[in-house]
């Protein structure tokens, strides 16, 4: 069973940076995604940015220039370099991990939740503008 476990959430100043991780663990298969998704007060949980195991990314347009995933192998853990913060960034960050998904032009990682089946508990993030 794969457990995700997040940290390194935390309140910071528009403008500023913070770094998440996602300790991961149980997980078996060669090829998969593994996933940021955050969920705001009152609005849907919203993909951020994709990690496939070949090594490709993918990200949100709100998001991308401004956000790096990535992962460390040793430690097996997923991060989330986070800069130039806006107040609108402030959300419940998830951690998920998912199968890729198959297409003619081959596998990738979907940004819908519905493609994920394992979830860490959540880590906030609160931006002040």
């Amino acid at each position: 069973q794969v457990q995700l476990v997040e940290s390194g959430g935390g309140s910071v100043q528009a403008g500023g940076s913070l770094r998440l991780s996602c300790a991961a663990s149980g997980y078996t298969s060669n090829r998969y995604c593994m996933g940021w998704f955050r969920q705001a007060p009152g609005k849907m949980r919203e993909g951020v940015a994709v990690f496939d195991s070949d090594g490709s990314t993918n990200y949100a347009d709100s998001v991308r220039g401004r956000f790096t995933i990535s992962k460390d192998n040793a430690k097996n853990t997923l991060l989330l370099q986070m800069n130039s913060l806006k107040h609108e960034d402030t959300a419940m960050y998830y951690c998920a991990a998912g199968p890729t998904l198959r297409a003619r032009s081959g596998d990738y990682c979907s940004f819908s939740q519905n493609f994920y089946g394992s979830w860490g508990q959540g880590t906030q993030v609160t931006v002040s503008s």
